[in-house]
């Protein structure tokens, strides 16, 4: 039996839904159960087939009854999950996954259970080197699936939580997209997860319901039994097994605290982003998926400022055509009912494996500096072509922006560019309607090349957005994902920064747009300094806005500028971040120019 930690620590996990939950325990560690293998005469292969068959039938008929016992689910939380039911449905019909599973029960002559692991197994090692948490964490549907199918086949019945008491607390090895939904039909207040991430269907549905939740908090199995007192923090993490009295009357205010805060900032949503002294500030919102855009007008957003493209490679063994494309731009445009819509260019590499584009890359020793994102694009060129076609025939619609990723020179923009105006003739020798004027031409500012070539690339192209993840990857050579120097990754480095504020300066010589859409444009504690910095228009997740919205109306430019010029005379990573995050800053740190101000 795993050790128990003293009643009332304090563990931590990653908070993917923010909301303060007090309640029971509730423990149901499915968990990765070991599947038992054995070998198949050759004359009980058609019936271990067919077996797999049932199972997959079964499957449906669960994801169908899932639907019905999810029917009180609104909004984006209906609109998520009738994506994630698509998903899953998909990979019960002709589906890599099923392909597999049979044809190793054929071949390898093996059960149907040890089949489908076998099957799970090789799909995460093709997506083993994936370095983006939206697209590794669409795994996490293929396993569910995977799960589903092997418990199917071993009689074992999918878990429910209509007997659970009011405010009771979740706990699992690894809690489903499924689970999240069915908890919305419960009494459940909140979960904690041992397995999972930030960007799977979980976590984006269980911030579409409010649900507070907490995923990758490995020990927390080993902490919890059914029936003890527990406190999350689905914004921080933090998570308390029997907090003690002082722990309950401290996150019991918090509680109190959270929900006054959410409804006084839903008062927000129609109301302006302008700092006190007048100055406007456009806030948009960063999608994964169409079926978000419920979520961005709930949060008041001025439209959308990133929506990645990948979704439409992801998870299929063929790639999408133009007319299929165009559909889906289309319908997110019309959903966005006149509000501006920026689409990225595909941004798949060797690090981002879609299986529908595996014949395009050899491995590669570093595939974040190698084959990928707009490099691809213009390697491969008719995917660029199919691309911008769909895109341009899909702003006809609306208003539209079209964002290329991972641009380094300007000459990428021009070539771009060319296959642009000989996509416009393309079309207009159809006979279908071209965009007048032709959408506005941006590109990513996430690698420092770019950052430092602002003002020649500024002449190329018609906006600008800042992704500072990546920069602040790419600035300080580190890997966020690597658990042995993530720490050392910090958006506030000054590198990183003067990065930043460059290419802001380039921007507003040239007269263009520049958006800021990395993680730093949803901290609330870092837009004092990115205003200063010259910063009007971001873009984040929709949750963030309001929390964004409302420190903006609670400054002043004169500040921010004051306060990002005293920020950029510091030499010292550590100084400015404490600095940035306490909103304090000495008289000692303000140069003498500035104590004059």
């Amino acid at each position: 039996m795993a050790s128990r930690s003293a009643s009332g620590s304090l563990s931590y996990g990653q908070g993917i839904s923010a909301g303060i939950a007090i309640g029971k325990a509730y423990v149901f560690d499915r968990g990765q159960a070991r599947v038992a293998k054995y070998r198949l005469a050759e004359e009980g292969i058609e019936a271990e087939l067919a077996r797999f068959a049932e199972a997959v039938a079964l499957s449906k008929e669960q994801l169908a009854d899932v639907d019905r016992r999810a029917k009180n689910l609104s909004g984006a939380a209906e609109e998520e999950f009738y994506l994630l039911l698509q998903a899953h449905a998909q990979m019960l019909e002709n589906s890599r996954l099923l392909r597999s599973v049979n044809a190793v029960i054929q071949h390898e002559k093996i059960n149907a259970e040890a089949a489908v692991q076998a099957a799970m197994d090789q799909i995460a090692e093709d997506f083993r080197r994936i370095d983006d948490p939206y697209l590794s964490a669409r795994l996490d549907d293929i396993s569910e699936v995977g799960q589903r199918l092997i418990a199917n086949l071993s009689g074992e019945a999918p878990s429910r939580f209509g007997h659970l008491d009011e405010g009771s607390i979740v706990i699992g090895h690894m809690v489903t997209p499924s689970d999240v939904a069915l908890m919305a039909d419960s009494n459940v207040a909140g979960f904690i997860s041992a397995q999972g991430g930030a960007e799977g269907h979980t976590s984006i549905l269980a911030r579409a319901l409010g649900l507070p939740g907490i995923v990758q908090a490995s020990n927390v199995l080993g902490l919890v039994e059914t029936g003890d007192n527990v406190v999350l923090d689905g914004e921080t993490g933090a998570f308390i097994i029997n907090p003690d009295a002082g722990q309950l009357e401290t996150y019991r205010a918090l509680q109190a605290d959270f929900s006054e805060e959410v409804a006084q900032l839903a008062l927000l949503r129609d109301k302006p982003a302008q700092t006190t002294d007048g100055e406007r500030i456009t806030l948009a919102a960063n999608i994964e998926l169409p079926q978000e855009t419920p979520s961005v007008h709930q949060a008041g957003a001025a439209g959308i400022g990133l929506m990645r493209s990948e979704f439409l490679f992801m998870n299929r063994d063929d790639v999408p055509g133009e007319e299929e494309q165009f559909q889906a731009y289309k319908g997110l445009i019309e959903a966005m009912d006149g509000a501006p819509v920026t689409v990225r260019t595909l941004d798949l590499g060797s690090d981002k494996l879609a299986s529908a584009l595996a014949g395009h890359f050899e491995a590669a020793d570093n595939p974040a500096l190698g084959l990928r994102a707009i490099r691809l694009s213009l390697k491969e060129v008719d995917l660029l072509e199919a691309q911008l076609c769909a895109l341009l025939r899909a702003a006809t619609h609306g208003p539209l922006r079209i964002l290329l990723p991972m641009i380094t020179t300007p000459d990428e923009v021009r070539q771009v560019r060319a296959v642009m105006l000989r996509m416009v003739r393309r079309i207009a020798r159809r006979g279908q309607a071209i965009p007048d004027p032709l959408p506005p031409l941006g590109i990513m500012i996430e690698v420092p090349a770019a950052a430092l070539a602002a003002d020649a690339l500024a002449r190329e192209c018609d906006f600008f957005s800042i992704g500072t993840n990546d920069l602040t990857m790419y600035t300080l050579a580190i890997d966020r994902g690597n658990d042995q120097v993530s720490t050392l990754y910090n958006p506030l480095h000054p590198a990183v920064l003067r990065l930043i504020q460059f290419a802001t300066a380039a921007a507003d010589r040239a007269g263009i747009p520049i958006n800021l859409c990395g993680e730093m444009a949803g901290d609330p504690r870092l837009t004092k300094l990115l205003l200063g910095l010259g910063l009007r228009h971001f873009s984040m997740s929709a949750p963030s806005l309001p929390r964004i919205k409302k420190q903006v109306l609670s400054l002043s430019m004169a500040d921010c500028v004051h306060f990002a010029a005293t920020i950029m005379t510091m030499t010292d990573a550590r100084r400015i971040t404490d600095a940035v995050m306490n909103d304090s800053v000495g008289l000692d740190d303000v140069p003498v120019a500035l104590k004059a101000i």
